[in-house]
């Protein structure tokens, strides 16, 4: 999420020349750079964890999933962004040659933290709600066993919860069943809930 904008605006196509050469991950939203905060321990944990459950599930399949460091382009709305973990199914769409901006995800999972929890509900949702080809949100709160799931019904999206680590996240664009015990695995939610990152 975001930590400081610049007040000058940027093309684009100036924003990704820039990105490809920063040590350093910014989102971009209607011309304007914003830095993206770093992330927990518990929070790399579960993105870790949730990628590694994942990706053994897709194996052989014909879906691939991505970890925080590949971007993704709402085209419709023109934001930038870093999810924590995103899944394409069939072929893989990017935006160049560069290969490094996803254009078609089906899913799209974000691990909450108290600095961007209402940012990826609120305007962050809406912005991905745009892009044609997600089927489905994945909200992971990173202090309890508590997932949420967005999927799409048409016009509708619909909502899931899973709850405790006896539950079993479905993400039905994959075709994928992942028990939250593993995505929690080596998690301390008593740190994790005063962790703000």
């Amino acid at each position: 999420m975001a930590s400081a904008a610049h007040k000058k605006t940027v093309t684009p196509e100036e924003y990704l020349a820039a990105e490809r050469r920063s040590e350093i991950k910014h989102e971009y939203d209607r011309g304007f750079i914003i830095a993206m905060a770093g992330a927990s321990r518990w929070h790399n944990r579960i993105v870790l964890n949730a990628g590694a459950e994942i990706r053994a599930h897709l194996k052989g399949r014909p879906c691939e999933a991505f970890v925080s460091d590949m971007r993704i382009l709402v085209a419709d709305t023109g934001l930038y962004t870093y999810p924590d973990l995103v899944i394409a199914c069939g072929e893989p769409r990017f935006l160049d040659a560069e290969t490094d901006t996803l254009i078609n995800p089906v899913a799209i999972v974000e691990v909450l933290s108290p600095s961007t929890e209402a940012y990826d509900r609120g305007k962050k949702f809406a912005h991905y709600r745009r892009i044609p080809s997600l089927v489905e949100f994945v909200l992971v709160a990173q202090d309890r066993p508590l997932i949420e799931r967005f999927t799409r019904r048409g016009d509708e999206w619909a909502l899931a919860t899973f709850e405790g680590l006896d539950a079993t996240l479905a993400l039905e664009s994959a075709g994928v069943r992942v028990p939250l015990r593993e995505i929690y695995d080596r998690v301390d939610f008593a740190a994790a809930e005063g962790d703000a990152g």
